[in-house]
């Protein structure tokens, strides 16, 4: 797919568009619009993470697997962020895996080109360490709410921070992915989804999720998706854009 002006000139992922005119234009050359599929998987456990994303609109969780087969997702990226963070830790592999869960497309570039621009020391470097704080902040954060608060708090929490991701109120999602990245079976998340639709704060039909209620739904949620979204505002949300000089 090629990387059109528009594309170019007005990059839908964060990250990019917070770069400064003179970083993004030497990444310019080497970034390639790509389509990503529903459950294209980018990398895997064990295996060289050759190419990094930049989510446009896409959605990407990243998984870990049990001996027995079960998941769970421990990380979530879209717009604000980029998939491959091994890559500028100075690894090239990781124990967990990434799974486009909403299709839409992607910024990519090569790893080891990635790897030399962030070990230049420039702003893209400052841009992404600012990022991999709020991932750490999200795994941590998480790792409570997973252990400590109830199943339709933490499914609210999750279609509130898609939502914000997508900058809209209704996307595709089925029953047995919520189950997947929750972590709990597929019974528990059939409950929690219909506790949230008989109180008119969802709808679900055919796979598809919409958000009708957002302020109730907000109020359902714990307390981890407010913290996790001022943290983001927080580290990213007042970089320069990549148009100023």
């Amino acid at each position: 797919m090629s990387l059109d002006k528009n594309a170019l000139e007005q990059p839908a992922n964060k990250l990019l568009a917070a770069l400064p005119a003179s970083d993004y234009q030497r990444l310019v050359p080497h970034l390639k619009l790509v389509p990503l599929s529903n459950r294209q998987v980018l990398y895997q456990t064990g295996e060289p993470i050759t190419q990094v994303y930049f989510p446009n609109k896409a959605v990407v969780s990243i998984v870990t697997t049990m001996k027995d087969g079960s998941t769970v997702e421990v990380g979530l990226v879209s717009n604000e962020g980029m998939v491959g963070m091994p890559v500028i830790l100075g690894d090239t592999t990781t124990i967990t895996n990434a799974v486009v869960q909403i299709p839409d497309t992607a910024m990519q570039i090569d790893a080891a080109i990635l790897r030399s621009e962030f070990n230049r020391g420039a702003v893209l470097q400052s841009l992404l360490l600012c990022y991999m704080q709020g991932v750490y902040t999200q795994i941590v954060q998480e790792s409570a709410c997973n252990r400590l608060h109830q199943l339709e708090e933490r499914l609210a929490r999750w279609l509130l921070t898609v939502s914000d991701r997508l900058e809209s109120n209704e996307f595709p999602l089925t029953q047995e992915f919520i189950s997947q990245i929750l972590g709990v079976h597929s019974a528990g998340v059939s409950e929690a989804v219909s506790t949230l639709r008989q109180a008119g704060m969802i709808a679900y039909h055919r796979g598809q999720i919409q958000i009708r209620n957002r302020e109730a739904l907000e109020k359902t949620s714990c307390e981890c998706y407010q913290i996790l979204k001022d943290e983001f505002v927080r580290l990213l949300g007042n970089k320069p854009n990549k148009r100023r000089k």
